[in-house]
Parts: structure tokens; C-alpha cells; sequence
């Protein structure tokens, strides 16, 4: 469910007409819905009231401050996995205790800021990270602590890119290392082992490679407590799907209620990253069409949003929905709607059905509101686009849209 529907022949953001807002702002545009994100949130975090849980939005999703503000106020938690993103959930309020530090590559200087700032946990994974973190948090008086990534060998059948539990990816341990790692935790000064964490992968759309997952983790669980090892924190990440074309994913109450018959009784408070299902069906992308162009095999629909506002299509070859913002009832044809950038892989949608547009008029890309705008580029020296959040009637300018200047503000040409 979301706020974006049509109200007189045109597409409203909650009670804001996308229109006015393309009219006032310009286009490339992201728009968000604020009661959106709260129902989802809601949504999500009430499948788990039968838990001792944290509920902490993955920010790679969607970094914005209003965002992260409007999600902290709501009592989430946030998973960050990088400096700048603990610097942006610092600014938008969220509390250090409810920050869990997820990544591969944490730098030393990244390590120092969150021990710094007190968050939760650190997400642990590689020895290589475990012993930096003990030396660091040692040499600072801190402790920190940790769980660390187990990468269970489970296939969530989503795209191999954001597949992240698998003997073949980068991220996490093996479980064999992972308990040789635990051992070494045990032993280290500035590192207290309190919980195990597993993130299989993103945009999954069925329950079993999350129970799979899960069973292998509380049979890791018990051989850390006959190593004298209690954990008392599960993060079991993110990942649940959403719907951007036929697929079918559960509902996170289908989640909560498995996960809840799996971990009844035990001891453990549950940790969980949402991200897409959260702020993905929250936002649009609105575009504005350039030029139509025919050749003697395609038809094209050339609007001024881009590869570089949205990577996902050439990435991933992901699905976005795209409709009129004011439809005018013409008969469709087959085109690919692409965009402004100098490769040929610059497209948001390829032979897709569409009513037939005119220059001048309004496109919107459905289902952008995560990894979209947090993904964006500078490519071909292309501003980034406005960010927009509705509540209600309000609008709040969430980003400006960059100039010119902005793209060479930190550039030096050596003559000064």
C-alpha cells in the first residue's frame, strides 16, 4: 500500500498534486510519501511485537535526512555501513544504542568515530576486522560489541548481485572460521562476542531461505554456548521483497509469525535490517519526456531522467513501473523510455507498453524510493535531482536540486 494515486485525471503524493510539485521543483524529481513510510514501518515492526526485537532500517536505502528523521520518530533503529552513514542517522536523531555497524571494508577512522559515538553492535566480518577493532577499541579504553556475519551457504534465489549469503560471496564467514572467530573474540581485549548476525541477500519473495538460514544459525548458537559463548543478539538483516511487477512476497506478518514459532522461548532479542520494504514503494521518480523518436525498428520515448538518477534498470535490469502523471486515454505502443546519457545502456524501461506521449509531458517511475536517489551519480556532469517528501498537504524540500557550480565546487583547476 501506498499514497501515490489518481484523483481527477491526474497523479496525487498523498494530498499534493505530482504535477504542481514537477511545475515547482523541475524535473528529474524524487518524491516521497511520509505516511508511506510510516505505515510500512508500522507494518513491519508490529509483526514482531511476539520478539524482544529492534527494528533498524537499513540506510543504504535511502539516506535522506527527512527520511531517516521521519523513520527515527517512529522508534527505528537504523543499519549503517559507513562512516557517512552513521554521520547522517546521528544527524537525523536516531540513537546510538539502536545503531548496528554492518560492512566489509570499515576503515580505521570509521571503526574510532562509531566507538566514539556508543552504537550497539558492530557487525563483524572478517578476523582481519575483528582483531583492528579489538586493537583500536583496546588502544581508546572501549569495548566493543560484536557479532559476527555467518554466511550460511543459502541460495535466496534473488539477482547473484544481492546475493550476500553464499560460499562465493564477499560478504561474512564460513561457520567453520566463524567459530575459530569467536574463540579469538573470546580471547581479545576491547571485543565482547553478544550476538550472531546473517544477511542472505535482498529482494527475496518467499519465507524458506530465511527459515534455511535460520536453522543452521541456532545450531551455530548452541556450539558457541557449549564453547561457554552466550549471544544474546540475532540479527537476522533484511532482504524482504516488494512488489514491482508480478511478484508475490510475503507479508512481513507471514515473517513475523514464523519467526516468532522458531525463536519462542529462547533468550535472544531479535535484530532485523529492512530497507526496500520499507521506503521502496514510498518514493517515485517523476521525468519529464524531451522527444519521441521513430526508427524503422524502435520506438523511443527520450525523457530527461537518466541512468545516473536511476541505475537499478541498467544495473539489474530491474522493473519500474511507469505511468502517465496525467493520463490521456491514447492507444499504447511498444518503446523503450531512455534517457539523456552517452551509453547505450542509459534506459529506465525497454519494450514496454506505453500510451503514446508528447514532449513536455510527465512520466513517473513507481516503485523508486529505494536505491534510487542513494545510488545516483554525477555521470556525463549531470546535477543530482531534488528529493521531495509529502506529509499530508505539506511539502518539504528535502534536497535541493544541485547546479552547476555544486559539480565543481571541490574541484581545483591549479591556476590558483
Amino acid at each position: 500500500m501506498h499514497h501515490f494515486e489518481y484523483r481527477g485525471g491526474e497523479l496525487f503524493a498523498e494530498n499534493v498534486s505530482v504535477a504542481s510539485l514537477a511545475a515547482t521543483y523541475g524535473t528529474p524529481l524524487y518524491i516521497y510519501c511520509a505516511a508511506t513510510l510510516r505505515r510500512h514501518f508500522e507494518a513491519f515492526d508490529s509483526a514482531f511485537n511476539g520478539l524482544p526485537h529492534l527494528t533498524c532500517f537499513s540506510v543504504k536505502a535511502n539516506s535522506n535526512l527527512a527520511v531517516l528523521k521521519t523513520l527515527a520518530e517512529q522508534g527505528a533503529g537504523v543499519d549503517i555501513v559507513s562512516g557517512g552513514e552513521l554521520y547522517r542517522a546521528l544527524a537525523a536523531g536516531v540513537s546510538p544504542e539502536k545503531i548496528v555497524y554492518s560492512g566489509v571494508g570499515k576503515r580505521a577512522d570509521e571503526i574510532e568515530q562509531a566507538l566514539h559515538a556508543g552504537i550497539l553492535m558492530f557487525n563483524v566480518e572478517s578476523l582481519g576486522e575483528l582483531e583492528r577493532l579489538s586493537a583500536i577499541a583496546a588502544r581508546l579504553g572501549k569495548t566493543a560489541k560484536v557479532s559476527l556475519r555467518i554466511n550460511p551457504d543459502v541460495d535466496p534465489k534473488t539477482h547473484p548481485y544481492i546475493s550476500t549469503g553464499m560460499k562465493k560471496n564477499k560478504f561474512g564467514l564460513d561457520m567453520e572460521t566463524s567459530l575459530a572467530g569467536y574463540a579469538r573474540a573470546k580471547e581479545l581485549p576491547g571485543v565482547e562476542p553478544v550476538g550472531i548476525d546473517c544477511h542472505i541477500g535482498s529482494q527475496l519473495t518467499t519465507l524458506d531461505p530465511f527459515l534455511e538460514a535460520l536453522d543452521k544459525i541456532l545450531a551455530f548458537r548452541k556450539k558457541l554456548g557449549d564453547m561457554g559463548i552466550e549471544t544474546t543478539y540475532l540479527d537476522l538483516g533484511g532482504g524482504l521483497g516488494i512488489r514491482y511487477d508480478e511478484e508475490e512476497p510475503p507479508h512481513p506478518a507471514e515473517f513475523g509469525q514464523a519467526l516468532t514459532k522458531a525463536l519462542a522461548g529462547l533468550p535472544i532479542k531479535l535484530i532485523l535490517e529492512p530497507g526496500r520494504v520499507i521506503v521502496g514503494n514510498a518514493g517515485i521518480l517523476v521525468t519529464e519526456v524531451v522527444y519521441t523518436k521513430k526508427t524503422p525498428t524502435k520506438d523511443f520515448v527520450i525523457v530527461d531522467a537518466a541512468m545516473n538518477d536511476l541505475i537499478r534498470p541498467s544495473l539489474y535490469g530491474s522493473y519500474h513501473a511507469i505511468r502517465e502523471v496525467r493520463p490521456a486515454g491514447r492507444e499504447s505502443l511498444n518503446v523503450d523510455v531512455v534517457g539523456p546519457i552517452c551509453e547505450s545502456g542509459d534506459f529506465l524501461a525497454r519494450d514496454r507498453e506505453l500510451p503514446a506521449v508528447a514532449a513536455g509531458e510527465l512520466l513517473a517511475a513507481f516503485s523508486a524510493g529505494a536505491y534510487g536517489f542513494t545510488m545516483s551519480s554525477n555521470y556525463n556532469s549531470r546535477p543530482r535531482a531534488a528529493e521531495i517528501l509529502v506529509d499530508g498537504d505539506k511539502v518539504i524540500l528535502a534536497r535541493r536540486r544541485e547546479t552547476y557550480e555544486d559539480l565543481i565546487a571541490l574541484e581545483r583547476d591549479g591556476s590558483k
